[in-house]
C-alpha cells in the first residue's frame, strides 16, 4: 500500500495532510525517514508518525464492484477470493457482509464491524436487496403478483417473503428481495419455470452500487451510506 494512503487510513489525516506530513519527515519506515507518498509499506513494517506507532484502526465499511469468476470467500478456493482485489492493510481481518454467487456481479460490502453486518444479512432485518436479471425464456406479467405474494422453493417449508419484480423487457427484470437464501432469486425463477442466464446485484438497503467503479474496484462507504444500515 502506498504510504500516504496507510497514513489515511491509520489516522483521521486527509491525503494532503498526510502528504504534508511526510514533506515535512515526520514519517518514518522502520526507523529510517520516508518523504516519498508513494512508498509502498506492508503491514510487517512499523511506521511512525512523529514517533508514535500507526496501525489500521476503527471499523471499515467498504463497497466493491464484483467481477464474475471471483468467490465471497476468505481465501481462495477454485476462483479467487475477492477480497484478493482489496489493496489494504489487514485484509484478513475484514469480511463480507452478504455474499454473491460465483456467476453473480455487483455490489458486495465488505467490513469488520460485525454488528453492522448482521442488520444487513440477518432475515428479521429484512433489508432490501435489488438484483438486475436476465432470463432464458420469456417473463410473464403474472408473475409480478406471485412474487409478491411468495413462492414455494424446493426443500423449503414455507413461501419466500414477499418479494418486488419490475419486468423490464421481455427477459430483463429487476428483483428486490429482503431474505438471504441460498440461491434464492435463481431459485425464484426456477419456481416459475424459468433460468437466470445473468445476474447482477445493483443495492444492499439504501446503499447503491457507485456507477463509477469499474467491474474489480472499491471504495470506502461515505458516511451517509454506513448510517443508512439501521
Amino acid at each position: 500500500m502506498r504510504l500516504d494512503k496507510y497514513i489515511c487510513e491509520s489516522t483521521s489525516l486527509t491525503r494532503s495532510l498526510a502528504k504534508k506530513a511526510l514533506h515535512r519527515g515526520d514519517v518514518t519506515c522502520d526507523g529510517k525517514v520516508i518523504k516519498d507518498s508513494g512508498f509502498k509499506v506492508t503491514d510487517k513494517q512499523v511506521i511512525c508518525l512523529e514517533g508514535e506507532p500507526l496501525s489500521v484502526i476503527g471499523p471499515r465499511f467498504i463497497m466493491l464492484n464484483k467481477p464474475l469468476d471471483t468467490i465471497c470467500s476468505t481465501i481462495d478456493e477454485e476462483y479467487p477470493s475477492v477480497l484478493g482485489l482489496l489493496d489494504v492493510v489487514k485484509a484478513d481481518e475484514l469480511h463480507i457482509a452478504g455474499r454473491l454467487d460465483v456467476d453473480t456481479t455487483g455490489l458486495v460490502l465488505i467490513t469488520n464491524d460485525g454488528q453492522w453486518s448482521h442488520k444487513i444479512t440477518s432475515p428479521k432485518k429484512e433489508c432490501g436487496k435489488r438484483y438486475l436479471l436476465e432470463t432464458a425464456e420469456p417473463l410473464k406479467q403474472e408473475w409480478v403478483e406471485e412474487f409478491a405474494l411468495g413462492l414455494q422453493l424446493n426443500n423449503e417449508d414455507g413461501l419466500t417473503k414477499p418479494a418486488i419484480l419490475e419486468i423490464l423487457g421481455s427477459h430483463q427484470a429487476r428483483l428486490t428481495i429482503t431474505e438471504g437464501k441460498y440461491h434464492q432469486v435463481k431459485r425464484m425463477l426456477a419456481a416459475v419455470g424459468n433460468c437466470v442466464t445473468k445476474l447482477h446485484r445493483e443495492s444492499v438497503g439504501e446503499i447503491e452500487l457507485d456507477e463509477d467503479l469499474a467491474s474489480g474496484e472499491w471504495r470506502y462507504l461515505t458516511e451517509a451510506e454506513i448510517k443508512s444500515v439501521r
